[in-house]
């Protein structure tokens, strides 16, 4: 698996620049849409067994979640000047240090 967040990001900016939609987003705003996204690919998963839910994970009104949670996210890293790369780094190195393997 491989995705340019960089190129995700600027993709996303054209496209809202495109839409003159750069007024609208603010950092409160984009994490309340990507809490929503979330949901959404909750909604999908929701009152499956584990068996259907592993048979569903792959459809592709999942993958339209999973795409919508990741733009948002993105875009809010974008927005809000997260070096996303970044935080997840350093998030893996504390989740090291917080839960050494056995």
């Amino acid at each position: 698996m491989s995705l340019d967040l960089d190129w995700l990001a600027d993709e996303l900016d054209r496209f809202a620049t495109e839409r003159d939609w750069h007024r609208l987003p603010d950092p409160k705003n984009l994490a309340m849409a990507l809490a929503a996204e979330a949901g959404e690919l909750l909604e999908q998963l929701q009152w499956l067994n584990p068996e259907e839910a592993k048979d569903h994970a792959s459809s592709s009104s999942v993958a339209d979640e999973v795409a919508d949670v990741l733009i948002y996210l993105v875009r809010f890293a974008s927005v809000a000047g997260l070096d996303l790369e970044r935080a997840v780094r350093q998030k893996l190195v504390k989740n090291a240090s917080k839960h050494p393997a056995p």
